[in-house]
């Protein structure tokens, strides 16, 4: 009588076995507890790593968002304690960069000036502003392991999530269940956004005010992207490229001598102040500029980047990134140098071309990022899933049309006195160089009326400034600063 029933739970379990999905489920939390020493000081942290829904109109789930969230323990009021809220860029990137290398408690296993070292791993990170704000790092769709449901197929309503204006209509609504679910709506509110996530930020600070009723403290954008400049064309675009050539040639030390002889703070006033003065005019000029200005003006370019005069004559003084960092260092060794941080070097199969043939930098980091993210949500954070942690996801096509963000930016501020901006760059990022950064900056607000609200902040490396370790710490000195100045002053929001 026992070996029949024997056989059909075998045979039940084996089914099961065999028909197990691998997919997440879309609403779940793993927490385990850690310790941490910051500035000095020892305290004990929750880290909670899960997945929340994201609803349509009808209340059906149409993707599960992958987070993790760290908060302080032994805090007394929680209503006091800032909440830091944190994406990456692409679009498609997980939010792993900042995560494990800039904010977070732990950080990558790499040397001093951010160089992959092996074994893997992650280390602690005595920077870290967990001291001062919890935080949360959002996976959006198709990034890390969050996902769409279905994960492919003519189910999918990708027009819900992958554009601009889509991506900050529903990471909006994402929130006011995160921060309800949380009991945050008391708390000072940041949001911080690398890259794109630049972009990204811009627009939630006037969503998450309008449709959610949701109101900042600060907004923080680390190296941001701002399309209404980045890959445009036209004389402004391409001018304000000059500071950060200016950057990256003296760090190679490939200016003449009477430049590199200063500090880089030295020069690079001089080369904006060109940029700004004289060539975004010259440029203007197209094929009507005089031949004597058009020289002058290829001769000081070659003085601020270290490039030959004759290459920028040949592209009618409009040198694209591309070209900078595949021949900067042609007659000086034949390396190129990299697009998101020009410190790195790389080896093309060709001297000849107009570009590199891959991003020395970008392999350089995916070298220990993917296998730390990896080990440290699994092993460390106990999220165990066979879902791939997409680093790059999958969501392209993505609809770059009616960008309002920098304008949704300046409305938020004119609303809310109290909402304050925060801009962080490095001098070596050839992606979304620092002068871009600035330029957006004075721009949000063409007025000026708020412009004592912004701060901008410049570090000695690349578009991850954080990866090395002294912009590390004064990075995260910056923003813990930031943070202190604007939460909970006590003052009334008012004009």
């Amino acid at each position: 009588m026992n070996k029949p029933v024997l056989f059909t739970l075998c045979l039940c379990f084996t089914l099961l076995a065999f028909s197990q999905e691998r997919k997440l489920p879309i609403d779940t939390t793993v927490t385990t507890q850690h310790s941490a020493t910051i500035n000095g000081i020892s305290f004990t942290y929750t880290a909670t790593t899960g997945t929340q829904p994201v609803w349509d109109e009808m209340g059906k789930p149409i993707a599960s968002l992958h987070y993790t969230y760290y908060t302080r323990n032994n805090i007394k009021n929680r209503a006091d304690r800032p909440l830091l809220i944190s994406f990456n860029g692409g679009p498609g990137s997980g939010s792993v960069w900042m995560h494990l290398a800039y904010t977070g408690p732990k950080v990558l296993k790499i040397d001093d000036e951010g160089y992959p070292v092996q074994p893997y791993g992650v280390k602690s990170n005595p920077f870290s502003v967990l001291d001062v704000t919890d935080i949360v790092y959002v996976n959006p769709a198709n990034t890390g392991y969050s996902r769409t449901i279905p994960e492919t197929g003519k189910e999918v309503d990708r027009d819900k999530f992958f554009g601009i204006n889509a991506d900050i209509k529903y990471l909006a609504e994402w929130l006011n269940t995160f921060v309800t679910r949380n009991n945050r709506w008391r708390s000072p509110k940041y949001i911080v956004g690398e890259s794109y996530g630049g972009t990204r930020v811009m627009g939630l600070s006037l969503a998450l005010q309008n449709q959610q009723w949701m109101y900042l403290n600060g907004v923080i954008m680390v190296s941001p992207a701002d399309y209404k400049v980045i890959r445009v064309g036209g004389p402004v675009s391409s001018a304000l490229n000059l500071p950060y050539f200016t950057a990256a040639a003296w760090h190679h030390k490939m200016l003449p001598a009477e430049l590199q002889n200063k500090d880089l703070l030295e020069v690079l006033p001089e080369s904006e102040s060109y940029t700004i003065n004289s060539l975004i005019p010259a440029i203007a000029k197209g094929g009507f500029i005089s031949d004597a200005e058009k020289k002058e003006t290829a001769k000081k370019m070659a003085y601020y980047s270290g490039l030959n005069q004759e290459d920028i004559l040949d592209h009618n003084l409009d040198v694209p990134t591309s070209f900078f960092w595949k021949n900067l260092l042609k007659n000086k060794g034949d390396f190129t140098v990299g697009r998101l941080d020009s410190r790195y070097k790389g080896i093309d199969k060709k001297s000849i071309g107009s570009r590199p043939d891959y991003n020395s930098e970008l392999t350089s980091w995916l070298h220990s990022f993917t296998p730390a993210i990896n080990y440290y949500l699994q092993e460390e954070l106990n999220f165990k899933t066979d879902i791939k942690y997409n680093m790059f996801g999958p969501v392209r096509p993505w609809n770059n049309e009616n960008d309002t963000t920098r304008d949704d930016l300046r409305q938020a501020m004119a609303q809310n006195p109290y909402l304050n901006v925060l801009v962080q760059s490095g001098y070596y990022d050839g992606a979304t160089t620092y002068f871009n950064a600035k330029y957006t900056m004075w721009h949000v607000d063409p007025s000026g009326r708020m412009k004592d609200r912004f701060e901008f902040k410049g570090y000695r490396s690349g578009h991850m400034m954080y990866l090395r370790r002294e912009d590390l710490k004064k990075a995260n000195e910056d923003i813990r600063a930031f943070i202190k100045r604007t939460a909970n002053t006590g003052k009334s929001a008012k004009y």
